[in-house]
């Protein structure tokens, strides 16, 4: 395995089951959304891209012939599998791999989502180019993901908290930023939408990515001393709790 993906599954391997529970994870009009494009495209095969606690594939599973929960790290694998069997989800399988290099042919899949996951691609160019290569001519393609406020100030210090509470962050993505990789890859654009996502618990919010002490202390050090544009875009309140910009691509093959 490449050494960087190895990185980011070394990370991410103790927190499997954190993610399969994460209220936040589990629920949301996003996700909301991805159920009901698929009610009305009744896509037969589903790939999960970057598949985590498995959240899509539960919602997908009962919508579509087949899904794939597809992830890096072993553990989400395993942990998706289980919770599968516990469901009662007999048509969700997995597959070890990073996005950038996908083990599938060519038009493999009728529909690709990749939820929450983009952030933490090494080469998200490449991710990008892989999912319209397995997506069918006709299929659907949605990408949801946290994404960056335009302005410089805001971004940075955005890209700094991520950092600081997941070591194995890359990058949140401007709006701008999506849709031009999203066209380089090969995708037409036929919906954007914003939303706002309130991370009231701080706690819970550093807890599941296990951060240390320490670098729990310089975020709370940074929103203490954040400028009011940035206190004000993010609704810093007083305990820690916050709100992120995400959006809802749904794409199809340009």
């Amino acid at each position: 395995m490449d050494p960087n993906a190895s990185f980011v599954v070394d990370q991410y391997a103790p927190r499997a089951a954190d993610y399969v529970t994460s209220a936040v994870h589990a629920g949301g009009a996003d996700l909301d959304q991805v159920e009901a494009l698929l009610r009305e495209r009744r896509p037969a095969r589903l790939l999960d891209l970057g598949c985590g606690g498995g959240h899509v594939c539960y919602r997908a599973a009962p919508l579509v012939a087949s899904v794939t929960a597809c992830d890096p790290t072993p553990s989400m694998l395993d942990a998706v599998q289980a919770t599968a069997r516990e469901r009662g989800l007999g048509n969700i399988a997995v597959q070890h791999a990073a996005a950038e290099r996908l083990p599938f042919a060519d038009g493999a899949f009728d529909a690709v989502v990749a939820r929450f996951t983009t952030h933490h691609w090494q080469d998200r160019d490449a991710g990008l180019r892989e999912a319209r290569r397995v997506l069918a001519p006709s299929g659907l393609a949605v990408f949801i993901d946290v994404t960056s406020p335009e302005p410089a100030l805001l971004d940075s210090w955005l890209q700094a908290i991520e950092l600081l509470r997941d070591v194995s962050h890359v990058r949140n993505y401007r709006v701008s930023e999506w849709t031009a990789a999203l066209a380089r890859a090969g995708f037409a654009i036929d919906s954007l939408t914003p939303r706002r996502l309130p991370l009231r618990d701080f706690g819970e919010w550093t807890a599941r990515t296990r951060a240390p002490t320490e670098r729990v202390a310089a975020i709370r050090s940074l929103q203490q001393v954040a400028p009011e544009a940035v206190r004000r875009h993010f609704a810093i309140d007083g305990d820690g709790g916050f709100t992120l910009d995400t959006a809802t691509l749904v794409a199809r093959a340009a």
